[in-house]
């Protein structure tokens, strides 16, 4: 078992030897008043004395008790240590105890009078040694629990940097996976119309650059997270924009709230390569985002074409069972993703997951608005310098993207506001 720090438990340890003896000085004043004895100050000093020795062994035990923490695994080896020191703390409690009272009796002008020193000794050190083993388990009790205790905070230290790296590592897994849909559409676009599809690139620059900086976070904020869909929208939109047609409908009272990165773009993906490219005809794709209840968030990506397999696949696409792992991994159970029949055709994606509580997303709020002033002055010294390097190499201020337009790879940082369209 792992050591702990030497001052570890040594507050409800103290509190506990407190109550102890405060329990024996009542004890020991009743029974005196019992009795009808005189000179009450006497069974304070007995206590008190027994007290004062008593404490300095248990402040020198307990600062070499630390030193046997390897070996509570094994409690016996553990408690052999201190016991052996009982042949020398027993005689010095007694010849403590009773040094104090003696010197006290005779500042008053009076003797101590007690048994012969024979049987005190042996009465006082068999008293002594069951208090002694007494409180030697309760050493073990405390130090076996302090090490529990910071065994558990270090396992779930472990366990936050575990689940954040697997985290990171799923939210990465996605980028080389759209990355790949996306140059595929890009590249069906290249024979038949250039111009589209250099646009379309310079689109998935901007777009791969602000995936990277969110697969980097475990969890970004919802208007984080629908920019980057929002971009990613525009490239596929595009390719079939005489077929797509788009219904926006989010609950503008959520974008502060906090979701997995990543979390929308791959139920968006699945919607174009299971329906829309599958089966030809105008399709109608739904984006919501809504509370489903006080506690709760729901989040839809529909297309109105496609249909649900009457068998489930044996093996999911990458962006689903990679979005189940990271809900899984944030919130356990409270949170799921499940396919389901679109009324009226189609297929629909709908996530539930938790909501954040007001103060938190205030945080997040102050956070984001923190990290965006910072930002702000080395995002404009970069778009500085990438327009005179544009304007440099295309021949002027007219060239293509020179202007720092919707074509840059900057430019997904902000979407225009979603507009809700019927086909």
């Amino acid at each position: 078992m792992a050591a702990v720090p030497a001052g570890a438990a040594v507050r409800p340890f103290a509190i506990a030897w407190a109550v102890f003896w405060l329990l024996l000085l009542t004890v020991e004043v009743q029974d005196h008043l019992r009795h009808g004895e005189g000179r009450l100050w006497q069974p304070f000093l007995w206590e008190l004395s027994s007290f004062a020795v008593a404490s300095v062994i248990v402040w020198l035990l307990w600062r070499h008790v630390p030193r046997l923490d390897p070996l509570l695994g094994q409690p016996w080896r553990w408690a052999a240590r201190p016991l052996a020191l009982l042949p020398l703390a027993a005689p010095l409690f007694v010849g403590g105890v009773y040094a104090i009272r003696h010197g006290v009796h005779a500042l008053a002008g009076l003797t101590y009078r007690h048994p012969p020193w024979p049987q005190v000794l042996l009465y006082e050190c068999v008293k002594f040694s069951l208090f002694y083993g007494l409180f030697v388990a309760m050493f073990f009790g405390f130090r076996s629990f302090a090490a529990l205790h910071a065994e558990r905070l270090r396992a779930e230290a472990h366990l936050a940097l575990a689940r954040e790296a697997q985290l990171a590592q799923l939210a990465q897994q996605l980028e080389p996976h759209f990355l790949f849909n996306a140059l595929n559409t890009i590249a069906s676009a290249i024979p038949d119309q250039p111009a589209l599809a250099e646009h379309l690139l310079l689109r998935l620059a901007a777009l791969l650059r602000a995936a990277t900086d969110l697969a980097r976070r475990p969890q970004v904020t919802l208007e984080e997270e629908l920019a980057l869909l929002h971009a990613y929208a525009e490239i596929m939109g595009q390719r079939f924009a005489d077929r797509v047609t788009w219904a926006w409908q989010v609950d503008e009272s959520l974008r502060a709230q906090r979701v997995p990165a990543l979390m929308l773009q791959p139920l968006l993906e699945n919607a174009f390569r299971h329906g829309v490219e599958r089966q030809a005809g105008p399709a109608r794709i739904e984006i919501e985002v809504a509370r489903r209840d006080a506690g709760t968030l729901r989040a839809r990506v529909a297309c109105s074409l496609g249909a649900l397999s009457a068998t489930p696949e044996p093996h999911a696409g990458v962006g689903l069972v990679n979005v189940r792992s990271r809900l899984a991994l944030l919130y356990g159970e409270r949170a799921a993703l499940a396919l389901e029949a679109r009324p009226g055709g189609g297929v629909s994606a709908v996530i539930h997951w938790p909501a954040e509580a007001a103060a938190q997303v205030q945080g997040a709020q102050a956070q984001r608005a923190g990290g965006a002033q910072c930002a702000q002055g080395t995002q404009g010294a970069q778009g500085a310098q990438g327009a005179q390097g544009a304007q440099g190499a295309q021949g002027g201020p007219d060239a293509p993207g020179a202007q720092g337009g919707p074509d840059t790879p900057g430019a997904v940082a902000r979407p225009p506001a979603p507009v809700t369209t019927s086909p």
